[in-house]
C-alpha cells in the first residue's frame, strides 16, 4: 500500500536543538555594553531594523547578527563606540560558534522513529559552516537521506527540495518552530506544515497561523509526530 505521505522534512535550530537562547543572552550583554548610550527596548529597536536591512547582505546567522550589533553600537554612540566594546562583541559571537549543541526533547526519538518508513531531509538556513558544526555535533547526521542548507526558506524552495528529494510537496511535510520559515510557505508549496513551538522566537520570524488551512497542524512536541505522521498515513 503507497503512502500519502513519503517525505519529512525537519527544521534544526529550535527544532531538533536549542539555539534562539543564545541570541538572546548575547543580545543582554550587548544591552549592559551599551547602558551608558541607550535604553535596552530603543537598542533592541535598533538592532532589529539592522538585522532586517542586513538580512539580503549577510543572510541569517551568527555573523549576520554580530555585524549587526557592531553595526548598531556604531550608530546609537554616534561613531563614539569604544573598540573594547566592539572586541567584546566578536568574542561573543566567536563563543556562539563554538557553544555545545544540546538536543531538545524528543529530537531524536522523532526522527528516528520516521528514518526508516520515510524519506528524511534535514532543511535549514543560517550560516554554512555553523550549520555543518551544529548537524555533526548532534550526532543526528546519519539519520538523514539529505541535508540541505538553504538561503531563505520559501514555498519555490520547498517545492524544488520535495521534487528533487521525495515525491513532491503533495506527498511531504515541513516541521518546525517557525510559523513564518517552516509552516507557512511549505503549505503554500502544497505540503503539510507542522508547527512546534519552542518559546523563544526570533521577532523576525512570527507569522499568523494557517489555521483555516486542511494540512496545518501544531504538536506540543515533537514527541506526538510520529503518531500524527501515521494518522496522514
Amino acid at each position: 500500500m503507497s503512502r500519502t505521505l513519503t517525505t519529512v522534512g525537519f527544521d534544526a535550530d529550535d527544532t531538533l536543538w536549542h539555539n534562539e537562547r543564545f541570541f538572546r543572552i548575547t543580545q543582554d550583554r550587548f544591552a549592559e555594553l551599551l547602558a551608558d548610550y541607550t535604553h535596552k527596548d530603543h537598542l533592541e529597536e535598533r538592532l532589529l531594523e539592522a538585522e532586517k536591512r542586513n538580512i539580503g547582505h549577510y543572510g541569517f546567522g551568527i555573523k549576520g547578527f554580530v555585524l549587526s550589533m557592531i553595526e548598531t553600537a556604531i550608530e546609537v554612540t554616534e561613531e563614539q563606540v569604544p573598540a573594547s566594546v566592539i572586541a567584546e562583541l566578536m568574542a561573543a559571537g566567536r563563543d556562539m560558534l563554538q557553544h555545545p549543541i544540546e538536543l531538545l526533547p524528543h529530537a531524536r526519538e522523532a526522527v528516528e522513529a520516521l528514518a526508516g518508513s520515510h524519506r528524511i531531509v534535514l532543511i535549514t538556513k543560517g550560516d554554512l559552516l555553523d550549520q555543518e558544526r551544529k548537524l555533526a555535533q548532534s550526532g543526528l547526521g546519519d539519520l538523514f537521506d539529505w541535508v540541505e542548507i538553504v538561503s531563505n526558506k520559501t514555498p519555490d524552495i520547498y517545492r524544488t527540495l520535495f521534487d528533487r528529494h521525495g515525491d513532491g510537496p503533495d506527498r511531504a511535510m515541513m516541521v518546525g518552530n517557525s510559523m513564518r520559515s517552516d509552516v507557512v510557505p511549505a503549505i503554500e508549496a502544497g505540503g503539510w506544515g507542522v508547527y512546534v513551538p519552542h518559546g523563544l522566537v526570533w521577532a523576525l520570524e512570527h507569522a499568523e497561523a494557517p489555521n483555516d488551512a486542511p494540512r496545518f497542524a501544531e504538536l506540543e512536541s515533537l514527541a506526538g509526530l510520529a503518531d500524527l505522521v501515521n494518522d496522514i498515513g
